[in-house]
């Protein structure tokens, strides 16, 4: 994948072949960050592309290594990257990906998603941590949690320091940044309660017994019905951890079906009462996130969960 063409037109060009032509583009919806547009070609093919300004061209270049590492798995539906870019003339940045056309769910759909997010999740993925250094610090290369690169959650940076403790991640690079950007939300008993969860995190978080590579941002408005009729994954946050983290995100704006979560279990058992004890710290992530991003009516359920621990 080219991560430098000077304009779409120039993308399709290469792809498929120097007559081919821009002919329009439709907007269609694609989130509060973006702007997307489903784009035909003069070829009769049609693409999915998504813009933002110049000086944000980084959040297009994180999400493509993002959507690389989870089509590189071969586990679950993923847009396949056609390239990006930063036209300047018309002031833009962009990320192309195959456009997805939906078509009716398989019988099995909820099924078949739970399977093969579960065999996502156990895919072999130490291979996305960063290695950097790793011939000069043998501790770097013992990391087993984190990303090749920080990346962001929705428009808010995600830290993706590489770490060999799952606990020490999640405090560290997870909930301490949102924690300290939320400052201005937070009264002195609130912080002091912040405090005392994150000095005995490992009181509540587990070790996880692998690491899985993580869709990171897993709400139903990033899941999508593809052309095979099973589920696709968009729009990702990646980074490896634990694989509750993504179950938790099925359920912060509402469950998925109950059959999603057996099927899951059938390839990847949930221990569900640890889960259910661990569920709100992964959700208190989020929301911080929503609290910095989006204001104060995220706070009260910020609090809720920092008095429950």
């Amino acid at each position: 994948m080219r991560e430098n063409y000077a304009s779409v037109e120039e993308m399709a060009k290469e792809i498929w072949g120097e007559k081919t032509r821009v002919m329009n583009s439709v907007r269609v919806p694609g989130g509060d960050i973006n702007s997307a547009y489903k784009v035909h070609l003069s070829s009769g093919d049609q693409i999915f592309v998504k813009t933002n300004s110049i000086d944000n061209a980084n959040f297009f270049l994180t999400e493509s290594r993002g959507l690389k590492a989870l089509r590189s798995v071969h586990k679950i539906g993923v847009p396949k990257i056609l390239g990006m870019g930063i036209d300047r003339e018309k002031e833009y940045s962009f990320l192309a990906l195959e456009y997805i056309e939906s078509r009716h769910r398989i019988n099995s759909y909820w099924e078949t998603f739970g399977h093969e997010l579960a065999q996502m999740h156990k895919a072999q993925c130490l291979n996305f941590v960063s290695q950097s250094g790793a011939e000069k610090d043998q501790e770097a290369g013992d990391s087993r949690y984190g990303f090749m690169e920080d990346n962001y959650i929705g428009a808010g940076p995600q830290k993706n320091t590489p770490m060999k403790s799952w606990v020490d991640f999640y405090r560290e690079c997870r909930l301490m940044p949102q924690f300290e950007r939320a400052q201005r939300y937070l009264d002195p008993d609130a912080r002091k309660k912040a405090d005392q969860l994150l000095g005995h995190l490992d009181l509540y978080l587990r070790e996880p017994e692998f690491p899985s590579l993580l869709h990171g941002d897993l709400w139903s408005g990033n899941m999508l019905c593809g052309p095979d009729g099973k589920a696709w994954i968009i729009d990702p946050a990646v980074y490896v951890g634990d694989y509750e983290a993504d179950l938790a995100m099925t359920q912060l704006f509402g469950s998925l079906p109950e059959r999603f979560y057996d099927a899951y279990s059938e390839v990847n058992p949930i221990d569900r009462k640890g889960y259910l004890r661990r569920k709100k710290l992964y959700d208190l992530y989020h929301l911080l996130n929503h609290l910095n991003l989006f204001g104060s009516m995220y706070l009260r359920s910020v609090l809720e969960i920092l008095n429950a621990y």
